[in-house]
């Protein structure tokens, strides 16, 4: 538990950046008013495609440096990080320019009859796309850095850019007379300075920088099952955020401060998770398979412990609604029928993120992808969309997301009952 602990706390803080910075993001918005925080929230959950996928390279990245750092191949593993850029860089072009494209349609679609919605999301998405290449890039070398096991560097880089853009983005917001506009340069800056620094740390390891499409092609193949994947997920919070709009600018604004929050408990339960990828693939790429079965054991554990601890701050976090977000008390009392379905889900969610990272660690991508379409497509979308038919409303929205995370909770313990999963060798 100590290694697990060692690699784990430093990643806490790199992924509780991010989310930080958009509670922060979320909480000087939302004293502008429900509709600009209701644009927020269009906004953010089209932005959450490109750390969607930037969270995919990363995994990918992760595991296969992992497994090379643990047959004793340092270098080898870097050069997956310089492939991994390379394929960050362009992904993330390629974001921008889609949503400087179709943002318009995109943002009408999700916001419905919410025209001042509509503009003012379009106009947060045309300046924020700008913040995916160094978004993309930021997430590739943080994959790279995890699968070597160093997990410190990360946190200055992350960090000290997320600091100065929390700063900036009430700055820009309200004495500089930015409003929204503001919160989306703030953004921008974040992004692309943590992207500037991860390169500058591929620099530093002295190992050649030219692009491998051999490499990359095989990146490639890991990452189809990843992106499927990951396409599930991002359908779920999409439809998440267009139902909870057909109820109204008020079951909007509330979705948008707990599917915030969610945000920042997942990403801060997946330090466990990111341990358990660094720490499993590396002793399966040195054929330590006994070794990686009881780490899995173990993280399985750790996960619950950090779940339960999470469900009791969540509890606790409904109290800050009001006063930290600027939620009127329509907004609030919205909030309050989707928080009890947030405390119950976090347990299992820790159980989950722990046994994901177990099994991106392991290589065992394409039972994640079949597990986690299963869960869509049985069971999160046909709830969602009964919640809006019987106008169930933003409970109805909450109770579909648990239902989510407790059948993936099901498929992941029955995987890690058996062995098929615990493939040792340098590569799988």
């Amino acid at each position: 538990m100590r290694r697990v602990a060692t690699l784990a706390v430093p990643a806490l803080v790199v992924l509780a950046a991010e989310p930080l910075y958009v509670l922060v993001d979320t909480a000087v918005v939302g004293h502008l008013g429900r509709t600009q925080l209701a644009s927020l929230a269009i906004g953010g959950s089209v932005m959450s495609f490109a750390v969607w996928l930037g969270t995919v390279l990363a995994y990918g990245t992760t595991g296969r440096a992992a497994r090379r750092f643990g047959a004793g191949q340092r270098a080898a593993a870097v050069e997956e990080g310089v492939q991994a850029s390379w394929l960050a860089l362009g992904g993330g072009v390629v974001i921008l320019l889609a949503l400087e494209l179709i943002v318009g349609p995109l943002t009408r679609a999700l916001a419905g009859s919410a025209g001042d919605v509509a503009r003012n999301a379009e106009g947060w998405l045309r300046i924020a796309a700008f913040g995916a290449p160094g978004l993309m890039l930021g997430t590739a070398g943080n994959g790279w850095m995890r699968g070597v096991q160093d997990t410190r560097r990360p946190l200055f880089s992350v960090l000290g850019a997320n600091v100065i853009s929390a700063i900036l983005c009430p700055v820009l917001v309200y004495p500089a007379g930015l409003g929204l506009t503001g919160s989306a340069v703030a953004n921008v800056c974040a992004q692309t300075v943590v992207g500037l620094l991860f390169v500058r740390a591929l620099i530093t390891e002295r190992v050649s920088l030219r692009p491998q499409p051999a490499v990359i092609g095989r990146q490639l193949v890991l990452g189809r099952d990843l992106l499927v994947r990951g396409a599930a997920f991002q359908a779920c919070f999409l439809s998440a955020s267009a139902v909870a709009a057909r109820f109204g600018e008020a079951a909007l604004a509330a979705h948008q401060i707990a599917i915030q929050l969610f945000f920042f408990t997942a990403l801060a339960l997946d330090a466990v998770a990111i341990a358990a990828q660094s720490l499993v693939g590396a002793a399966l790429g040195g054929d330590r398979v006994d070794e990686a079965k009881t780490l899995a054991r173990r993280i399985t554990v750790a996960g619950l412990i950090s779940g339960i601890g999470f469900a009791a701050l969540v509890a606790a976090a409904l109290l800050a609604v009001r006063p930290w977000f600027g939620a009127d008390a329509e907004v609030y009392a919205q909030a309050r029928l989707a928080w009890w379905f947030f405390v119950a889900m976090m347990p299992a969610a820790g159980v989950v993120f722990a046994l994901d990272g177990v099994f991106l660690g392991a290589g065992d991508v394409k039972y994640l992808r079949n597990l986690t379409l299963i869960c869509t497509l049985g069971g999160f979308l046909p709830g969602i969309w009964l919640a809006y038919l019987f106008d169930f409303g933003l409970r109805g929205v909450w109770a579909a997301l648990t239902l989510f995370i407790a059948l993936r909770l099901a498929g992941l313990l029955f995987r890690l009952s058996g062995d098929a999963w615990a493939v040792g060798g340098e590569d799988r």
